[in-house]
């Protein structure tokens, strides 16, 4: 089955350079048949980033793609806490540039009417929205979203699609949490490879709203991969899963950046 992977980051695998880094991350898929990655952060993350820390690490981002168009996606890294900044990169990487999609992180909760300008502008592009969630035993951390959050954006910007980021990593929580939005899709990254996960996501959303991604190199692709071709679910539905629906959510941008795949 054809495999594009939605979650995949810079940070944690070897290399000097961002060519470098992706180069390897590359080889590591190429061993497990994944034939695209969707890249977003720098070679050093910042929780809550500057104007400036924003930009350097999207400049490592699209230095990497560039090495690679072939093989990779840029998802433009933005802080909703400086508006104008974001607008400016989202401009810089996304209408002026080659990224396709938006990563939003922990800086801000997403239920802040902060992000609201940076989706409107996000869903004229047709970018990819992808959104970090989590619940953590320990405490979030003080900008990080839950599901819940996610579902307060969602509910401003009703046909925007939208995708949360592990499914909050509770994903038994998570997924009920979203299930009644209709344009949230369910990231399958992250988290151990236990059964269950793919089945309840399909059953619970339809197998159109899930996504694999594997947040790679902080997890294995195995492992992530696990989940899915060892769910007890269709073919059908790992297709979806593995590569159509994120395909589906990629075809406006890339028809409109002359982008073939």
């Amino acid at each position: 089955m054809t495999i594009w992977d939605l979650h995949c980051h810079l940070s944690g695998i070897a290399g000097a350079t961002p060519e470098a880094r992706l180069g390897n991350l590359l080889a590591i898929a190429d061993r497990m048949g994944i034939e695209r990655l969707c890249v977003y952060m720098g070679m050093t993350w910042a929780h809550d980033p500057s104007p400036e820390k924003m930009r350097q690490e999207n400049d490592d981002v699209l230095r990497a793609i560039a090495k690679f168009p072939d093989r990779a996606f840029g998802f433009v890294y933005l802080n909703p806490k400086h508006t104008a900044a974001s607008l400016a990169e989202l401009e810089r990487c996304v209408a002026q540039g080659p990224m396709v999609g938006v990563k939003l992180w922990v800086a801000q909760r997403c239920s802040a009417a902060e992000l609201d300008p940076i989706i409107r502008r996000a869903a004229e592009l047709k970018a990819v929205i992808f959104q970090h969630t989590f619940y953590k035993l320990t405490g979030n951390l003080p900008g990080e979203s839950t599901p819940e959050d996610f579902v307060a954006l969602a509910s401003r910007h009703p046909t925007v699609p939208l995708i949360c980021g592990h499914t909050g990593a509770d994903w038994e929580r998570g997924i009920q949490a979203i299930r009644h939005v209709g344009t949230a899709h369910a990231d399958l990254a992250g988290c151990d490879p236990v059964a269950g996960y793919a089945e309840m996501a399909v059953r619970e959303l339809g197998a159109g709203r899930v996504i694999f991604g594997s947040d790679a190199p902080g997890r294995s692709f195995s492992s992530q991969l696990a989940k899915v071709h060892g769910a007890a679910i269709p073919d059908s539905a790992k297709r979806l899963i593995l590569s159509e629906n994120l395909k589906r959510l990629l075809l406006p941008i890339l028809t409109a950046k002359g982008i073939r795949v």
